[in-house]
């Protein structure tokens, strides 16, 4: 499977589920959203990547997980089609424009997007990782089959790792740690310098925590839907190294996307 592979079997996941006579008025699990408004948020937000990846600029928020919200509020207000069947074709539609209009581009090239600027590449990254989170809420509230699996979220870790020093939060203020992170079959390290995250492939020194755990598991505790703590109930994660009680604490030091 390539990335767009994924991104167009993730989206169409969304559509059969969406098709299968979802009720848009569904509350989603732990959010104030709906099925209906997930979908139709979903769908714009396919639009906004597809239009970027054709080498359009568009504005969307202030690149912080509080202007993105702001703007979603804004542009949910301003689109009300809320028909999960109509709104699950539009998101398969707009996922294919999407991977149609990043063929015609570098994978390199340089775009603005709603979370700063990055190549082309990152950018079908970042839409992957949308797709998921959003994708799960909905499964989860229909009771339906979810589309996070280990071969797909591969693929979101290019967006994960360049957004994570963009929505650091203030309980990383002042920590010094460097960890090492392990999930399937990738590898990188996030250090902090008096708060500050970088991201590299291999850890500048010896690791003060390692941190193995399932890839499904990290993208969905990335993105707010597991905590650490249930992480860990499911026996998805290990921590060991000098200070491994920092291990818990790292998802904290992030706003999910």
């Amino acid at each position: 499977m390539t990335p767009e592979d994924a991104i167009v079997v993730t989206a169409d996941r969304i559509a059969a589920l969406l098709g299968a006579g979802a009720d848009p008025g569904t509350p989603l699990r732990g959010a104030e959203w709906t099925v209906g408004e997930a979908a139709a948020h979903l769908a714009l937000a396919g639009r906004l990547m597809a239009e970027i990846g054709a080498g359009k600029d568009r504005s969307y928020g202030d690149g912080t997980p509080g202007g993105l919200a702001a703007a979603n509020r804004v542009s949910l207000a301003a689109f009300p089609q809320r028909d999960p069947a109509v709104l699950g074709v539009e998101i398969a539609d707009q996922a294919r424009a999407f991977v149609a209009a990043a063929a015609g581009r570098g994978p390199r090239e340089a775009v603005v997007t709603p979370m700063g600027p990055m190549d082309v590449a990152t950018l079908g990254s970042y839409l992957l990782t949308h797709l998921l989170g959003h994708g799960y809420d909905i499964a989860v509230a229909l009771r339906g089959p979810h589309m996070v699996d280990r071969e797909v979220v591969a693929f979101t870790l290019p967006f994960l790792r360049l957004a994570m020093p963009r929505v650091v939060n203030a309980g990383a203020a002042g920590h010094d740690a460097c960890y090492s992170v392990r999930t399937g079959c990738e590898r990188f390290a996030v250090t902090f310098a008096a708060g500050v995250p970088t991201v590299t492939d291999t850890p500048p020194r010896r690791p003060d925590c390692t941190i193995a755990i399932d890839p499904v598991a990290f993208l969905l505790l990335a993105l707010g839907r597991w905590t650490a703590p249930g992480v860990m109930a499911r026996g998805k994660v290990a921590v060991w190294g000098r200070r491994p009680w920092l291990g818990p604490r790292f998802p904290g030091l992030f706003t999910a996307p």
